[in-house]
């Protein structure tokens, strides 16, 4: 079962292992004056791509071994790696570092599967909200807390504070996590391999996977360029002031638990459906953003509460799907959302250049009215169970 202080240790090691990846990005005038012009390529990529390749390669593990054995040395690797990144001597060393860094703080995709393990069946959705609160929280405010500190230490002694919250949550990890026992342990080769199997037999993780994807490649779209839009005519904000967005995101992460108890309640598809809606409605909204930073705040208000809704709902089906297979079910879910989160921030940026603001709001638009489409047109049952 999962108590209280199980469920506040995977909290705050899915929303401090997540915020590892995302450090960089305020960072990176200091570390290109430092490294040179291409170091604002390969960091944030070889970061993200780690975190691509944890989810990919990692995550299963969590359905054959321990899981919190599992948490705990990877925050253990994470603290190594993250002392790598603040001494590393070259670009060469600190990309590679970032690379890890990105493996190891898959941690958090750890966390999410394990709380779904634990819950009970009546209020798995309330606590992967709860969780996934936690996640998203410290994805919106990493930038803005490493941003903070860089401006006043420089860039390197970030990553030296983030090896020691690294260490620190290895321990709230051993101290708060119960010990599970996997009773039906599967080689590795078996195991990656069984990820395509579910993915075939599994038409409820399909649908799950697809709708939340579309919604995904939306939000990148927007994210890709908003800086582009605020840093540019009319308005001319500076980067930090583009980042501060990021912070109204955070109202929408606190939606993840209501989103959850709903779930629990009347099942995934009225929750998918409607914060697809919303999405598609935030197009509608930031289309006048060309004119208005307010427009552009509320726009980021209903994209954020839309995607966080429909990801908890989504989440919470494709998880009581197969109850041995949770890690590979995240993996599956979670490998389609960053293909397609590629893919929107691709074509978004490609518009932005092509035709404008106006352009990512219609490409926008398209994928999210596409997700409206895959939830109203969902054939499976409200609370998500293949049958």
């Amino acid at each position: 079962m999962l108590d209280a202080k199980a469920r506040l240790g995977l909290t705050l090691i899915a929303g401090g292992a997540v915020a590892n990846i995302y450090y960089n990005q305020p960072l990176l005038g200091l570390i290109v004056a430092e490294f040179g012009d291409r170091a604002a390529l390969w960091v944030p990529t070889t970061a993200l791509v780690g975190y691509g390749l944890g989810i990919v390669g990692l995550v299963p593990l969590g359905d054959a071994l321990p899981r919190r054995a599992l948490i705990v040395w990877q925050c253990l690797g994470l603290a190594l790696a993250l002392l790598a990144v603040g001494l590393a001597p070259n670009l060469a060393s600190l990309a590679l570092a970032h690379l890890v860094v990105g493996v190891f703080a898959c941690a958090a995709q750890q966390a999410v599967p394990f709380a779904a393990e634990l819950a009970p069946d009546a209020s798995r959705g309330r606590v992967v909200g709860q969780v996934m609160t936690g996640l998203l929280t410290g994805i919106l405010l990493a930038r803005t807390a490493s941003g903070f500190l860089g401006a006043h230490l420089g860039w390197r002694p970030v990553f030296l504070v983030a090896a020691l919250l690294a260490l620190v949550m290895a321990g709230i990890a051993r101290a708060t996590l119960p010990q599970t026992v996997q009773t039906h342990p599967l080689r590795y080769r078996a195991l990656m391999l069984s990820i395509l199997d579910l993915a075939r037999t599994q038409p409820v993780l399909r649908t799950a996977s697809l709708s939340q994807a579309l919604l995904f490649a939306a939000f990148n779209a927007f994210w890709a360029t908003l800086a582009l839009l605020v840093e540019g005519p009319p308005f001319g904000l500076s980067a930090a002031g583009a980042g501060l967005f990021g912070v109204i995101g955070v109202c929408g992460a606190f939606v993840a638990p209501l989103s959850g108890r709903f779930t629990d309640r009347r099942g995934a598809k009225p929750v998918v459906l409607g914060g697809s809606l919303l999405v598609a409605l935030s197009f509608v909204v930031l289309w006048a953003g060309t004119w208005s930073l307010v427009a552009v705040a509320l726009g980021v208000l209903l994209i954020d509460i839309g995607i966080n809704g429909a990801l908890i709902a989504n989440q919470t089906r494709a998880y009581a799907l197969v109850p041995g297979a949770r890690g590979r079910i995240n993996t599956v879910l979670f490998t389609t959302l960053f293909v397609f989160g590629a893919l929107g921030a691709y074509v978004g940026s490609q518009a932005f250049l092509l035709v404008g603001w106006a352009g990512v709001c219609a490409v926008g638009f398209a994928f999210s009215a596409l997700a409206v489409l895959v939830a109203a047109r969902d054939p499976h049952p409200p609370g998500g169970r293949s049958t």
